[in-house]
């Protein structure tokens, strides 16, 4: 029974690479390299489990990367306009709010949407 368990929430050594993952991706917004490290982590590892909570948190933090790239790159041309930094703190409130949801589930060791 603690075998499936196990399978289920992946092993010791994935979830401490997920949480890995985590922090560098909360240092996102103070040094944005860390966040690159956070997304090249994400992509090496996403495909090397079986377990269906750590592949969901892989995958979370990859979507939050690229989409909040995107936007952001969004926002970088917006700025000609005005409306560039509204579209920056809206990116960053989505980011933080991605980053707590996640480390959230992660704790209570729940799988978040993949689709």
């Amino acid at each position: 029974m603690n075998d499936i368990i196990e399978a289920e929430a992946g092993s010791e050594a994935e979830r401490n690479t997920l949480l890995i993952a985590y922090i560098l991706y909360a240092l996102g917004p103070f040094t944005a390299l860390t966040a690159v490290a956070g997304v090249i982590l994400n992509h090496i590892k996403v495909n090397d489990t079986q377990s269906r909570f750590i592949k969901s948190h892989h995958r979370w933090l990859l979507r939050t990367f690229w989409f909040g790239l995107l936007w952001s790159i969004l926002a970088g041309l917006l700025m000609v306009i005005g409306v560039g930094f509204l579209i920056y703190v809206g990116v960053l409130i989505w980011y933080i709010y991605r980053i707590v949801r996640g480390l959230l589930a992660f704790t209570e060791r729940k799988a978040l949407p993949m689709g």
